[in-house]
C-alpha cells in the first residue's frame, strides 16, 4: 500500500480482544478504507462501524452486559460524586437503554433519591433538537419515537446541567460515534448554557478515530466499565 493510500485509511478497532467482538467481518459490513476528506465516504464508513460495533455489543451475554452496566454505573456514580458533589440539586439527563446499551436505570433511581433531578431526552420534532422531560421512578412512561419509552407530554421540560451521551463508539480525543441521526450534536449546538456532557459506553467500542467532521462536537469526558477514559483539559 502506498503512503497516499495509507493516508485515506481511518483505522479502527477494539481496545482489547474478546468475545464476539471480532466475529463481525467484512462479509457483514463494508470495512474498506475511508477517505477522511470525503464526507460521503466518511458517512459510509461510519455506517459500517456502527453495524460492527452494535453486532459486537448484541453478541454479549445478558450476564456480561449486566456486569458491564453495573461497573459503568459504579464509575459514573463515583465521577459525579467527586466532580459534582453527587449532582444534588442539578438536572441530570440520562437515557432509557435500547439496542444493548448499558442499563443505568438503577443509578437513575439512586440519584433521584439523593435529590438529583433526572431527565430523559425525547425526539418530539424530526430533525430538531432533543427535548428533556423530568423522570422519576413513579413516572408512567409512554411510547415515543422508535417505540422508546419516554416521559408523558405533561412531564415538565428542563435544561440539563449534566447530560449522558450513549456511545456506539468513542475515541481518546473525546469524539462520539452515535446512531447517525445527528440529534445529539444538533442539541448541543443550541443548548444554552451547554451541559457538561459525559459519554458512556463499552470499553471495547474504543476507536482510533471517527474521522471528525465540522458538525461533530467533542464530549467533556468519557466513562466506560473501565472507568474515566478521558477528560477535556484534564479539569
Amino acid at each position: 500500500m502506498s503512503d497516499k493510500d495509507s493516508s485515506f485509511r481511518c483505522q479502527s478497532g477494539f481496545s482489547a480482544p474478546g468475545g464476539g467482538a471480532r466475529d463481525v467481518t467484512a462479509k457483514d459490513v463494508d470495512l474498506s478504507p475511508v477517505n477522511p476528506d470525503d464526507p460521503g465516504d466518511v458517512a459510509r464508513w461510519r455506517k459500517a462501524e456502527r453495524t460492527r460495533l452494535r453486532a459486537a455489543r448484541q453478541a454479549l451475554s445478558v450476564s456480561d452486559r449486566q456486569a458491564i452496566g453495573d461497573s459503568l454505573a459504579s464509575h459514573l456514580g463515583h465521577f459525579l460524586k467527586t466532580r459534582f458533589s453527587g449532582a444534588t440539586g442539578m438536572v441530570f439527563s440520562a437515557y432509557w437503554p435500547i439496542k444493548g446499551e448499558p442499563d443505568l436505570r438503577p443509578l437513575m433511581t439512586a440519584l433521584h433519591a439523593t435529590g438529583v433531578t433526572i431527565a430523559l431526552p425525547l425526539v418530539e420534532t424530526k430533525a430538531a433538537p432533543l427535548v428533556f422531560r423530568i423522570w422519576t421512578p413513579e413516572t408512567k412512561m409512554v411510547r415515543g419515537d422508535w417505540n422508546i419509552p419516554v416521559p408523558p407530554p405533561d412531564a415538565p421540560v428542563v435544561t440539563p446541567d449534566i447530560a449522558l451521551a450513549p456511545l456506539v463508539g468513542w475515541t481518546d480525543d473525546g469524539y462520539r460515534l452515535g446512531y447517525g441521526g445527528g440529534y445529539f450534536d444538533r442539541t448541543l449546538a443550541v443548548l444554552r448554557p451547554r451541559p457538561y456532557v459525559i459519554g458512556v459506553g463499552f470499553e471495547a467500542a474504543r476507536l482510533s478515530t471517527i474521522c471528525p467532521q465540522p458538525h461533530d462536537i467533542r464530549l467533556d469526558t468519557i466513562v466506560t466499565e473501565a472507568g474515566e477514559r478521558m477528560r477535556q483539559g484534564g479539569a
